[in-house]
């Protein structure tokens, strides 16, 4: 009797971990496709502000020689459990008002502002509150990348803030971040906001 009773008592433990063992193949395998859940990221910002150095700096951890963009860049970057499609769009004059055929299913905005540009902020603004009016674009998060200070003079972060009065935005979600697109200083504070909204959703 008594080894019956052990046998019983071992049968009973390896149920139990049985079970904990494919409780956790399920956790692992659910996280896992959570992780690759694919998240659209716009880039827009005026021409020159750095946008497509950003986009390959996140790529590829490193500086790449571009060249103003025509049209878009698309792009999947891959950080930590995270899977971004990062569109690029070009910043010239003549290509902003195609920027909403991009806007659809768009989870975050990323705005690239050249930190020395003081002429153009007024510019930067009108895009900025033109988009964010648009339909497509009413759940969006708002991720600003102040780019550009390692230059002597640059405008901080809270000084573009002002500027562009970001403290009006009430119905997204909205951060400013410090960068350099050259060193990718900045870049990866920018994507754990990214991260942490994802997470609050």
């Amino acid at each position: 009797m008594r080894c019956s009773g052990y046998s019983n008592i071992n049968n009973a433990n390896y149920f139990v971990h049985f079970i904990a063992s494919i409780m956790g193949l399920l956790l692992s395998k659910i996280w896992s496709l959570f992780g690759n859940e694919e998240h659209k990221l716009v880039l827009v910002g005026l021409d020159n502000a750095g946008k497509t150095t950003i986009l390959y700096q996140l790529l590829m951890s490193e500086a790449v020689h571009t060249s103003p963009t025509i049209g878009s860049n698309v792009e999947e970057v891959k950080w930590k459990n995270f899977h971004f499609i990062m569109w690029d769009l070009g910043g010239q004059e003549s290509l902003r008002s195609a920027w909403s055929t991009y806007y659809t299913n768009t989870e975050f905005i990323i705005l690239v502002i050249d930190s020395t540009d003081r002429e153009r902020l007024s510019i930067t603004k009108e895009e900025l509150y033109r988009l964010l009016a648009h339909e497509e674009l009413s759940r969006a998060a708002l991720l600003v990348y102040a780019n550009k200070q390692d230059v002597q003079g640059a405008l901080t972060p809270t000084e573009i803030s002002h500027h562009l009065n970001l403290t009006c935005i009430k119905k997204h979600k909205w951060q400013i971040q410090a960068c350099c697109a050259l060193t990718g200083e900045g870049l990866y504070q920018g994507l754990e906001w990214i991260g942490s909204t994802i997470k609050s959703k």
